[in-house]
């Protein structure tokens, strides 16, 4: 089977000359109208997809150089699109639970971002991140924070794929003291990781509506397609937020910026939750892509989103966990779970969004979300080998009927055993290649013995 690469040119695909097979297991490649594989091979070189195999077509082999990653008694998967984390923000792991969002933001999280947060400690606390999202089988993230320049350096040394975003707000804040030059700091950030790898995408992240003036959301979307880069931004995220930006400008957040030319394609919007139709439609119509962030959402009492009338309404809805300190681990497999199970809550109806449904939300659409999804989301032939292997040999998953319904509603991210970035393995039978655990989670631990709020 031949591929496309990258500039459309047509390959012919080496089968024998692969330098990394998942062998085994069922694969789910959430590839439109694919059937599941049962028994399949995935062929992979140069860090590209080459061949994906039932065993009734595989040949004699992919030859003796390769690495093969055993996926026997096994689902092979798309690896998860994190759409939504702050991924330092693990050294806060339940500082600072059980408050109302206003409250935990401006009195806990707040004070204590200003207090220890410098490089080194975003550094470590972004490299324990990577390692919990490795090891529960995220292979992309959308990260937005600050000193972002320590968190590429742990996303570049974990391995993983990111956009990385500097975060902007009007406050002083941690690296950024001076508001008056938070759009200049992020852009020279822009600038100094532009091209840096092919893994990684740097960009800007607007707080929220309330928390960035007008001057200061115009300047960052100008900036971020001067670039041509997406800008994330905390959306509707509590009652009190919409009510503050409709007293302020007399308009519902969404027609705010709309007003202000943010209502486009190159915005991501993390939570959406207190959404009208009419803001529905209208991000809809402009290409607006939407980040699910259900546990956070609970934890922080921040309320319901409407998932199933954003997607019915035509928006892409990827899927995220926020940082630690509001959710507070980095498990995609759990926030699959919730999405669904609250989803059915909500609208009353079982079947409202479904298992499939859901890992669209942690697999393609959060690629899209991202712009990546002629890269990564699915497992086809030319598409970036970013795959995660599920161990189901577990008494929690046993036995398995359907495939989909196990991964979200049974699985959790302790189950897999082999995550590959970019053709690279970042973890083989729950080891990491990449990143050193004790050392990381030491220094974690001596840095959280300083933190008190």
């Amino acid at each position: 089977m031949d591929y496309k690469d990258r500039t459309g040119q047509r390959v012919k695909a080496h089968k024998k000359n692969a330098d990394l097979v998942v062998e085994g297991g069922m694969i789910v490649t959430m590839a439109e109208g694919q059937a599941l594989i049962s028994n399949g091979r995935v062929l992979i070189r140069d860090g590209i997809i080459t061949d994906i195999q039932s065993r009734k077509e595989k040949d004699e082999g992919p030859g003796i150089r390769a690495e093969v990653i055993d996926a026997k008694d096994a689902i092979v998967m798309p690896g998860l699109v994190n759409a939504h984390t702050h991924a330092a923000m693990t050294l806060f792991r339940g500082l600072a639970d059980d408050l109302p969002l206003k409250q935990w933001l401006f009195e806990k999280i707040f004070p204590a971002e200003a207090k220890f947060l410098n490089p080194d400690t975003v550094y470590w606390g972004s490299l324990l991140g990577c390692l919990e999202m490795i090891a529960s089988g995220t292979t992309c993230i959308a990260d937005g924070y600050f000193f972002q320049d320590d968190t590429v350096r742990a996303v570049h040394e974990s391995g993983l794929r990111g956009l990385i975003a500097q975060g902007v707000i009007d406050f002083p804040a941690p690296g950024a003291p001076d508001p008056k030059k938070n759009l200049k700091l992020a852009r020279e950030f822009i600038e100094r990781w532009l091209g840096f790898s092919a893994l990684i995408t740097p960009g800007m992240f607007c707080h929220s509506p309330v928390t960035c003036s007008e001057q200061t959301l115009k300047g960052a979307w100008e900036v971020s397609r001067s670039f041509d880069l997406p800008l994330q931004i905390h959306l509707s995220e509590t009652s009190d937020e919409v009510n503050e930006v409709i007293r302020k400008t007399g308009e519902r957040p969404v027609f705010y910026l709309d007003s202000l030319g943010l209502i486009d394609k190159g915005l991501i919007a993390a939570h959406a939750i207190h959404l009208d139709e009419r803001e529905i439609s209208c991000l809809s119509e402009n290409g607006v892509k939407i980040v699910h962030v259900p546990e956070s959402n609970m934890k922080l009492c921040a309320g319901l989103a409407p998932v199933r009338d954003m997607i019915n309404g035509g928006l892409t809805v990827g899927l995220g966990t926020d940082g630690c300190s509001s959710n507070n681990n980095l498990d995609l497999f759990c926030e699959m779970d919730t999405a669904a199970k609250l989803s059915k809550v909500y609208d009353l109806d079982p079947v409202g969004l479904d298992a499939y449904t859901v890992i669209k939300m942690a697999t393609r659409w959060g690629a899209s979300v991202l712009g990546l999804e002629k890269e990564i989301g699915t497992l086809e032939p030319g598409k970036k080998a970013d795959i995660i292997v599920v161990d189901i040999h577990q008494p929690h998953l046993c036995p398995v009927y359907s495939p989909l319904s196990a991964i979200v509603y049974s699985a959790n991210g302790a189950d897999v055993k082999d995550v590959i970035v970019n053709g690279n393995v970042l973890m083989k039978n729950r080891e990491f290649t990449t990143l050193d655990p004790v050392e990381i989670m030491e220094k974690v631990k001596t840095i959280s013995s300083n933190i008190r709020i």
